[in-house]
């Protein structure tokens, strides 16, 4: 008869070693980043948060204000939606670059030719860089360029989310069959043709619901880059927070999550059509 373990737990030593340790790993962590929780019970600042908590719980609904707030939504979706279109101008002639799925010297030997290779990984270098580079960073750099609006913001947006879509479109392109986009290309096709009729065909359900959340994603990201003069709703709210106005904040983020779940239901009816 097989004796019995000591203990119910056969790697009790390691998770008791890993608790241990943790700790001490983490104490360096959070005193280089300056981490101060007993500010948030200072009294000065549980003072501040209790005034505006308890105007947060009143969304402001007054008519002129109500009115200021779907004018800046629009300019808020209008934002996303430009700096989407400007991202998917250079993202699919990019993901057309760095996609193997359509690499015509591929085809036969398995292998691609080193001036082609050279091409693809330069561009996937401009690309990395693109999304390196937080939207936020462009929004500054832009309205030091452009001046305080939502052209900022456009671009800002265009260059980040091209460097995101056409690395997702070409990864979602890898994923699914070659046999079509291959045969396509074995027979002359051109690469535009191999995409359209070989690649999209499958993959187009994915694609659109990666866009639309992108699209989504950029709602967001407009107004967040609000808070540094991007323009739009977030440039609003930064006015509201600053000022304490907890009433105001609760409508505008109230309208924030109508328009997440707006974008919500127009993917889930897109891929539903396309699926």
């Amino acid at each position: 008869m097989a004796a019995l373990p000591l203990h119910p737990d056969p790697a009790w030593r390691g998770r008791l070693v890993a608790c241990g340790c943790a700790p001490v790993l983490l104490w360096p962590m959070l005193v280089y980043s300056e981490f101060k929780p007993r500010l948030l019970f200072d009294l000065q600042s549980l003072a501040a948060a209790g005034v505006f908590l308890k105007d947060f719980l009143h969304p402001a609904h007054g008519a002129e204000f109500l009115l200021l707030v779907l004018e800046q939504t629009w300019v808020t979706v209008a934002i996303a939606t430009a700096g989407l279109a400007l991202a998917l101008l250079g993202a699919i002639p990019a993901t057309l670059l760095v996609s193997e799925r359509l690499s015509i010297s591929r085809l036969g030997t398995g292998r691609i030719r080193p001036l082609a290779a050279l091409l693809r990984q330069a561009v996937r270098w401009v690309l990395v860089l693109l999304r390196s580079v937080p939207e936020l960073v462009w929004a500054l750099l832009f309205v030091r360029v452009v001046g305080l609006g939502p052209t900022a913001g456009v671009l800002a947006i265009a260059l980040t989310y091209c460097g995101m879509l056409a690395k997702v479109y070409a990864e979602i392109l890898e994923s699914g069959d070659f046999h079509a986009s291959d045969a396509l290309l074995a027979n002359g096709g051109s690469r535009l043709a191999a995409l359209l009729y070989g690649a999209l065909p499958e993959s187009a359900a994915e694609l659109v619901s990666h866009t639309v959340y992108r699209w989504e994603c950029a709602i967001r990201g407009s107004a967040i880059m609000g808070f540094v003069g991007a323009g739009g709703l977030g440039q609003r709210m930064e006015e509201s927070t600053r000022m304490m106005a907890g009433g105001e904040v609760a409508t505008m983020l109230i309208v924030f999550v109508l328009l997440v779940a707006a974008a919500d239901l127009v993917s889930t009816l897109l891929r539903r059509r396309l699926g």
